[in-house]
């Protein structure tokens, strides 16, 4: 039964709330140029407006939620982008696995940010709110899904299937319900992206803050004083977004198999420009608290970083960048709207910006290079060449279209190599930067000369020079490159250690953010040169055989075929495969797979024995269990040193209908590198491909052999119980016991006959990993022997890769670093801000 209900709660919500975001941003208007008496009035009506979008937006969120969460598969979001199959938390990832859940998510984490700003300003929220409100019209328009003749505003996610989707069924049942939905994307399928999209969205519902400050500072008048609230926002922001950023990679690199933790996607590289203007920002807004220069390079940043959110918002979702990112949605017919979005308010800050531009005080006394100012300004024009660098040839497929658009052809193509593209330009700003980090933090805290800055940096350098010769020598850095980027982040973490221990001498700690995120930058500057410059294939093929001509060279070269059971040597270790694994509701680790028999329900299997994890047993044979997603099978990797077994790994992969074979990696961390490791081929038990049947005549006791494997004849006895069939009286059942020895696994098959009413009955044993089919075929008592059939297919095997990812921790480590330093800097600012605004000075 389709429940409509729901779907029109979710329609009238998002129309209240796009009519109270109007409402609010013309309520905050009057309020900001009402005279005092009226000012209560307006500040009152606005507050109550701004409540009643807030709870208009919460209850478009819930609803949605709600479509997810109880399958209601009449809505096309719902079938879209979830199953049955689907645990709670990835049923939080399919809510904003497409366009429409994202839009809400973002309009949510508004609200909760405007709230924020309404609470903790005093004389700013009357101009602020007005943007606000403004970008939350735009959001909410996003969701309409109203359709004006040949206009179409928005893209509902409350639509029903039959609405949006035709096929015979509806015109048949116009209230069908299918039984199941498709589920959810299995790279989606990751804990890290249950927490990194709502971190994602939080850092660019977070650019909004700034930008809105800004503008309520030049449409006031005040043309300098917004960079006083303004300042913790654009660092939280900064450190949300940056946050993102780094849970993105993380979940790259323990989700997707190309090895690395950074692709340089477009996808990728639209949040990180933003990004990196919005750091050069922050740089400027501080330089301009300490010395009244950079307030309109400040004005400038802050702009750009909104306006390059906004942009990274149309090259995801306006489906501009086809085939060229894996991480692009297809267009919904959205992509007029964002260009809309996105022109208002850029046309909008520079109106107000040109208008004000004669205005806004500079300092005309010219930055001395022993000055700070002069440091900051070749930092974040650093910052701005790295984005510049990024988003020119991101937007290729942008310039394209609209050649296109004028009738004209562009050939123009994004870089083919786009790692070593990038890679080779952003490696040496990089440097650049922890250099320019090293040397400013200096100017930053002192006042110098040619003198004093010879002295203050000699200690520093010397010490520097001395680690990178250490790292150069254990690390076997050879490279001229290489080496310039381990002495560049060397020095900056000592330099910015040295300003570090002055602070917390003097204790001062809440000054120390900026040095902290500079360590950081050292770190992830070494780390990524180490994990990334330094990685090693261990597993290359060594059979001097090639596994299949239709596989493609790589896999044939640097790949690993692993059987079943059967010991390969890898580098340093003896890997053996031991076949297939699932993961079980409440069962810590994973269950052999062997253990566990499918009931045709969706995540539900028999335990076929006891479950047993460290001596607790979680399951008796015979009970019901529930797999988690049951399509996923993990495959359980032993390896060995000295016949002493060192670690298991179990990487992922399933066959997906649409996108063939996904695979996850798994990794075994140390303290100085990751053994990273995915399977790239599967053996399909799905499809076996049987051979002609072999057969055998053997008795009781005798051993012969199964495909190279040595098996026992063990016994053959006349049973009069059977598992899953019962037996009647006159029947006869004879249970033939083989033992079959595969390496250092041995496997029990047994095969049973039956005769019943002069009829006879056999009943294989398939053993898939063993690619087996067994079956008792007759009986020859007069010569006590015993005939078998069998047939055999493909025995188990994964084709596996391993790397070895050096010093891979000193990346993650630094990215904490910067992390925590971004929330001292954040603690600092907010702190001054507190205590102008309780004076009733912001």
């Amino acid at each position: 039964m389709i429940n409509t209900f729901v779907g029109n709660l979710g329609h009238f919500a998002t129309i209240l709330a796009f009519v109270s975001a109007v409402l609010t941003a013309f309520s905050y208007y009057k309020y900001h140029q009402a005279n005092e008496l009226e000012k209560s009035n307006w500040k009152n009506f606005s507050r109550i407006l701004f409540y009643i979008h807030a709870v208009a937006s919460v209850v478009i969120a819930a609803t949605l939620f709600e479509i997810i969460y109880n399958h209601r598969f009449e809505y096309f979001y719902a079938y879209s982008h979830s199953s049955m199959a689907l645990p709670v938390h990835y049923m939080v990832s399919s809510f904003w696995e497409g366009q429409e859940g994202a839009f809400i998510l973002w309009i949510v984490w508004n609200v909760v940010l405007g709230l924020v700003i309404i609470h903790t300003n005093k004389t700013w929220e009357a101009p602020v709110m007005v943007v606000f409100a403004l970008v939350q019209a735009f959001l909410v328009s996003m969701i309409l899904g109203v359709v004006i003749g040949d206009l179409k505003i928005g893209s509902s996610p409350f639509i029903l299937l039959r609405d949006a989707v035709t096929a015979p069924i509806f015109q048949i049942n116009p209230d069908f319900v299918p039984e199941d939905g498709t589920g959810l994307n299995p790279l989606l399928q990751n804990i890290w992206m249950v927490i990194h999209p709502p971190t994602l969205f939080l850092g660019y519902a977070s650019t909004l803050v700034p930008f809105a400050f800004l503008m309520a500072g030049l449409a006031s008048k005040r043309y300098s004083e917004w960079i006083r609230p303004a300042l913790p926002w654009a660092i939280f922001s900064a450190m949300v977004l940056g946050m993102g950023i780094i849970m993105g990679a993380y979940w790259a690199y323990v989700t997707l198999n190309f090895g690395g933790y950074w692709n340089w996607d477009p996808v990728e590289n639209a949040v990180y420009v933003p990004w990196l203007i919005l750091v050069a920002g922050i740089h400027t807004m501080i330089t301009y608290k300490k010395s009244a220069t950079a307030l309109k390079t400040s004005i400038v940043l802050i702009i750009a970083s909104f306006i390059l959110v906004l942009y990274a918002t149309f090259l995801v979702r306006s489906g501009v960048l086809g085939d060229s990112s894996v991480h692009s949605f297809t267009d919904l017919g959205l992509s007029g709207q964002l260009l809309i979005y996105m022109l208002f308010f850029l046309f909008a800050a520079i109106f107000l910006s040109v208008r004000a531009w004669k205005h806004i005080p500079s300092s005309e006394r010219e930055a001395s290079v022993y000055s700070r100012e002069f440091w900051i300004f070749i930092g974040a024009t650093t910052l701005g060449l790295m984005a510049f660098q990024v988003i020119l040839p991101t937007s290729i497929p942008v310039w394209n279209a609209i050649v296109e658009s004028f009738g004209g052809i562009s050939n123009m193509a994004p870089p083919a190599d786009q790692v070593g593209f990038y890679t080779k330009f952003q490696l040496w700003f990089a440097v650049a930067l922890a250099l320019l980090t090293a040397v400013g933090q200096f100017f930053w805290w002192n006042k110098m000369d040619s003198k004093t800055l010879k002295d203050t940096l000699t200690v520093p350098y010397v010490v520097s020079v001395l680690i990178s010769a250490a790292i150069i020598v254990i690390g076997k850095v050879y490279d001229i490159s290489y080496i310039v980027v381990v002495l560049a982040g060397t020095f900056t973490i000592v330099a910015n250690a040295t300003i570090l221990t002055k602070l917390i001498r003097k204790s001062t700690f809440k000054l120390a953010g900026g040095s902290l995120a500079h360590i950081g930058l050292g770190m992830i500057l070494i780390g990524v040169m180490f994990s990334s410059g330094y990685s090693e294939v261990i597993s290359y093929n060594l059979s001097g055989l090639t596994y299949s001509n239709s596989f493609e060279d790589e896999i044939n070269k640097e790949h690993v075929l692993l059987w079943i059971n059967k010991p390969t040597q890898i580098k340093d270790y003896t890997a053996i495969y031991r076949g297939r694994q699932k993961k079980v509701v409440g069962v810590p680790g994973l269950v052999d797979a062997k253990l566990l028999k499918s009931t045709g329900e969706v995540n539900q299997a028999i335990a076929l024995a006891d479950i047993v994890v460290n001596g607790k047993t979680y399951h008796r044979e015979g009970e019901f269990v529930n797999i988690v997603l049951e399509e996923n099978d993990y495959f359980k990797i032993d390896y060995y040193q000295e016949d002493d077994l060192k670690f298991s790994l179990s990487p992922m992969a399933q066959y997906n209908t649409s996108m063939g074979l996904i695979s996850s990696p798994d990794s075994r961390r140390f303290l100085n590198r990751d053994l990273y490791t995915f399977v790239s081929v599967i053996n399909d038990f799905d499809d076996p491909e049987w051979r002609e049947d072999e057969l055998f005549e053997v008795a009781p006791g005798d051993t012969f052999y199964l495909a190279d494997m040595v098996t026992k004849f063990e016994s053959a006895d006349v049973v009069r119980e059977l598992d899953g069939m019962q037996l009647f009286d006159g029947d006869v059942a004879v249970k033939a016991k083989l033992t079959i020895q595969d390496y250092d696994v041995e496997k029990v098959l047994e095969p049973i006959f039956i005769i019943r009413n002069n009829q006879v009955g056999r009943v294989p044993v398939i053993e898939n990993e063993l690619g087996l089919k067994v079956e008792l075929t007759n009986i020859l008592p007069e010569e006590n022997k015993f005939v078998f059939t069998v047939n055999r297919n493909q025995k188990d095997y994964v084709v596996l890769k391993a790397m070895v990812k050096p010093q891979i921790n000193i990346l993650w480590a630094g990215t904490i670093i910067m992390l925590i330093g971004f929330c001292v800097a954040i603690y600092r600012r907010y702190d001054e801000f507190s205590k102008m605004r309780d004076k009733g000075l912001e």
